[in-house]
């Protein structure tokens, strides 16, 4: 298999539960984004990776009633959760993507891919530093290099955002960033608040019905004409989840010292 994509999803969301099932348009989010997902032609097969957790059984029920490969692992040791995962299909480049992404976009995603695979990159993706909307992100990376950073990575930051290893070790890894031909970086199109929800349930809404596979121009498009539903969600700063794994990396390095 040449290119496998991971989704990795979980119910149990610290600032909003059950986000994954929350419906926009009569569909769980997950099953939206993945409908978007779906569309990226460089993919040869996505699985969502979920956990074992009791939590995520309603997940796991919700993607195979929809056809969709789950994979279940560690809930908090993502890394070993998706390389688990990628072990089974022993792809070439594995797409890391997160469940809290409705308004993905498959052409951006496939550019990532095709630029990677182009460059010959280690790790490539599109946020070193962010030019794109917070919730278009991607992650591609060789299968050994995935291997590389499960076999070293020790810190919870490292084993909870999977990545952060090759960030911090540009000597060791070839490095390559996707950026946007304008930058959109100020926009935050994920969701991990009420608000953020609210946000992409009205983009849908106003888009879905006139076009399944609406574009980041049909957004902005959208945006532009009814500013009013431009600011709702913008007070939350892109990355909130990485800054309380930061303060768990200092509590085990402060217990690896006594």
């Amino acid at each position: 298999m040449r290119v496998l994509a991971i989704l990795q999803a979980r119910v149990s969301s610290t600032r909003l539960p059950g986000k994954v099932l929350k419906s926009i348009l009569g569909k769980p989010m997950i099953v939206r984004q993945i409908e978007r997902e779906t569309l990226v032609a460089s993919i040869d097969k996505l699985v969502v990776a979920t956990s074992t957790d009791p939590s995520d059984d309603i997940l796991v029920k919700v993607l195979e009633q929809h056809n969709i490969s789950v994979f279940r692992g560690s809930l908090d040791n993502v890394l070993d959760r998706c390389y688990k995962v990628a072990s089974l299909y022993k792809p070439d480049h594995i797409v890391r993507i997160t469940g809290d992404c409705p308004l993905a976009d498959s052409d951006v995603v496939d550019r990532v891919i095709l630029e990677h695979i182009e460059y010959d990159a280690d790790y490539t993706t599109n946020c070193l530093p962010p030019s794109w909307p917070d919730g278009l992100d991607v992650e591609v990376m060789k299968m050994n290099t995935l291997k590389t950073i499960w076999e070293e990575s020790e810190l919870p930051s490292e084993l909870e955002h999977v990545t952060p290893f090759i960030r911090k070790h540009p000597d060791r890894f070839k490095i390559h960033n996707v950026e946007s031909d304008i930058d959109l970086s100020r926009l935050r199109w994920t969701v991990d608040e009420e608000e953020d929800f609210e946000y992409v349930t009205n983009i849908y809404e106003n888009l879905y019905p006139m076009n399944k596979n609406f574009k980041i121009k049909d957004i902005l498009g959208y945006l532009k004409n009814n500013p009013e539903n431009d600011s709702i969600n913008l007070k939350y700063s892109r990355n909130e989840g990485s800054k309380s794994s930061l303060a768990k990396d200092e509590q085990y390095l402060y217990r690896s010292k006594k």
